[in-house]
This record gives C-alpha cells, sequence and structure tokens, in this order.
C-alpha cells in the first residue's frame, strides 16, 4: 500500500455533532524499534507484545464550527485541561489533515485518561495517539457511511489506517491496536508487513506464548530523561546504526522460529540482549545518556540470579528508561509473583509495580 490510498475521495454525509470513546493499551516491544528516517518512517522493523491493562481511554467530542481556517481542539487528562498537551496534537493533525479533511471542520474536545500513572515510563504516547486516531477515524466513518454493514475489506482498511494515523502522531502507537503479537516495519520474511502501519503476527505461536505475563517495575516514575524523538534522531550519524539495523532486522527472522517453536531459552536470550542493545545505543551517541537507574540493574541482577537459581524462564526487557517490564509464561505466575514482591518491589519508587497480561487490542466503549 502506498500513502496515497489512505486519502478519502469524498464524504457522502454531513453529521454536525457527536463523540466517540475508544480504549486502546500500550505496547512493550520484544524487537525494539529505535531510530527512524522523515514521516515517521522507522529505520528497523519491531516486534512488540500488545499489553492489557495498561491502557487509555479517550473521548472525542465534535462540534461544527464557523470557521475552517484552522484546527480547533482542547485536551484534558483525567479531567484537567492540558494546554501544553496541545503542541503534539496540532503537530499530528498538521501531519494527518491530508488524509482526514474533515479535522478543520469541526471543535474537537478530547477527554483522555490512563489506566496507568502519567509520566510513569510507561508508553502513554502509544496507547494515547492509538485511542486519538482510533476516535478520528470513526468519525470519518460516520461521514463516508452508505448503512451497509462493514465488509471484512472495510474494517481491514479501517484497522491499517487508524494504524497509519497512529504513527504519525507516536511510532509505536501503530503497534497498539491489535494483538497480541504486533509488528512494524518491512521485513521480506513477515506477510503484508509494512512501514506504513503496524501489522497482526501472521504465523504460528506456540502455545507456551499464551496468555504471557508483564510486571512492569516502577524503578523511575519522573519525566523522561530524554524524549522519544531526541533519542531517535541520536541514530543519526551514530557510528553503530547500520549494525543495529542489521541486527534487528536477523532478530526478527530468528523471532518467527522461536514463536513457532516456543523455545524460551532463545526467547529470554533475544529479548533481553534487544533491551541491552537499545541502552548500549544511548550510551554510546554524542550526546550520551544513561538512562537506566541503580535500581535498574539491582533488579536484573537479581532475575538472573533467580533464573540461575530456580530454572526460570523469566526475563526483562526495558523501554527507554529505568522501569522494568518482567516478562514470564502463564505457568509460572504464582512462582515469579512471589520472587517480584520478595525481591524487586524494594527497587520499586514507593513499592509500586503494575501486573499486565498480554492483551488483543483496542476497544470501541
Amino acid at each position: 500500500m502506498t500513502e496515497k490510498e489512505f486519502i478519502p475521495k469524498s464524504y457522502s454525509n454531513t453529521i454536525e455533532n457527536g463523540s466517540v470513546t475508544w480504549s486502546s493499551p500500550s505496547n512493550i516491544a520484544l524487537v525494539k524499534y529505535w531510530g527512524k528516517k522523515a514521516h515517521q518512517i522507522p529505520e528497523n522493523p519491531s516486534i512488540s507484545f500488545t499489553l492489557n491493562n495498561c491502557k487509555t481511554v479517550t473521548k472525542l467530542s465534535f462540534s461544527k464550527k464557523e470557521s475552517q481556517t484552522d484546527f480547533s481542539f482542547e485536551v484534558y487528562l483525567d479531567g484537567e485541561k492540558k494546554d501544553d498537551f496541545k503542541p503534539k496534537i496540532k503537530t499530528f493533525f498538521e501531519r494527518v489533515e491530508v488524509y482526514l479533511p474533515f479535522l478543520k471542520a469541526y471543535h474537537f474536545k478530547i477527554e483522555t485518561s490512563n489506566t496507568f500513572p502519567h509520566s510513569s515510563g510507561i508508553a502513554s504516547s502509544a496507547s494515547g495517539m492509538s485511542a486519538l486516531a482510533l476516535c478520528l477515524m470513526s468519525i470519518e466513518g460516520e461521514l463516508i457511511e452508505t448503512n451497509v454493514i462493514p465488509s471484512a475489506v472495510e474494517e481491514s482498511h479501517f484497522i491499517k489506517k487508524a494504524s497509519f494515523l497512529a504513527r504519525l502522531g507516536s511510532g509505536s502507537a501503530c503497534r497498539s491496536l491489535e494483538g497480541d503479537l504486533v509488528v512494524w516495519g518491512k521485513h521480506d520474511e513477515i506477510k503484508g508487513s509494512s512501514d506504513l502501519f503496524g501489522v497482526k503476527y501472521p504465523y504460528k505461536v506456540h502455545p507456551n506464548f499464551k496468555n504471557y505475563q508483564d510486571t512492569i517495575l516502577l524503578v523511575d516514575k519522573g519525566e523522561k530523561q530524554v524524549s522519544s524523538t531526541v533519542g531517535h534522531n541520536l541514530m543519526h550519524g551514530h557510528p553503530f546504526a547500520q549494525e543495529r539495523f542489521k541486527q534487528a532486522d536477523k532478530n526478527l527472522s530468528d523471532v518467527i522460529s522461536i514463536l513457532n517453536e516456543g523455545d524460551l531459552d532463545k526467547f529470554v536470550a533475544l529479548v533481553e540482549n534487544e533491551a541491552l542493545t537499545l541502552h548500549a545505543m544511548m550510551m554510546t551517541s554524542m550526546p550520551y545518556f544513561i538512562l537506566m537507574k541503580p535500581n535498574t540493574l539491582e533488579i536484573i541482577n537479581k532475575i538472573w540470579a533467580y533464573r540461575k537459581s530456580t530454572g526460570s524462564k523469566v526475563c526483562f526487557t526495558l523501554d527507554a528508561g529505568a522501569n522494568v517490564h518482567v516478562l514470564y509464561p502463564e505457568y509460572e505466575s504464582g512462582k515469579v509473583l512471589e520472587f517480584i514482591k520478595n525481591e524487586l518491589v524494594a527497587y520499586c519508587q514507593n513499592g509500586q509495580y503494575i501486573c499486565d497480561v498480554i492483551g488483543l487490542g483496542a476497544n470501541k466503549l
């Protein structure tokens, strides 16, 4: 598909006002996307687990306005007006206007809330931008509605376009619409994969990965030390960037057989290596950043020691921050949660952690 296929031909209906609500989850990458080209195109493909409990609920109310010369919107988080969110949303609207030509015709009220603490280090831009994109797609659906039950082709186009739009707000947001595994970025071995949108992982997944668990240890709930945009830009001219992009491509190839065979040892090795590589790229950029905290390293060492002493298949992954995602198969839930409570919670800020499980994507409410 090309970008032009997402530009609507015309709208047959008119709507004066209304509202729509979607919930969309966050996601955690197993093979990381780090580095992007123009127009939010990834330098390398990635694959993520979609989360279930960590999500954003967004209600989008809209009313027709007289002047159509500019965007008009207000943003609320947990009922509180958030003008500091407006620049990012204005940039998003500017990027997607050609694909959603009705944007300047309405005044929008965006009311959003997260099921996890804001700035907790969980990817709220992924869940937030995907929820907003889905709300906008629902409005477009009403503008082109022909009162016919949508076909599978139309539903597929809806999801693809919503993912495409979400990507223009936040790259990883395009992986939050479906589940339980989503691929973003063109990869020769993954059918239907695209740089323009995320796609549901199309191949066999071993029962070992069914209902996989993710307990998120909140080591540092402060604002990000470096924004994702700045972090991605540091890959331009990075001395190791090209090798990293090749590594991610190969790791995604390896993931196909790992998921098929249910090889948990290889899964653990690949996922942890990906997490540490992401941080290594940040440590070796110019300027350079160390995003882990001392307690992040304490947790990693505890996980390694526990795995060695018990034979457990628990592992960790990290986003571009200090918090630790503890991943483990469902059949180990009882023992691993006991280990987390007894040995890892002490390293969390205010003892806080979130128990999550792999989910199936966004829902219209």
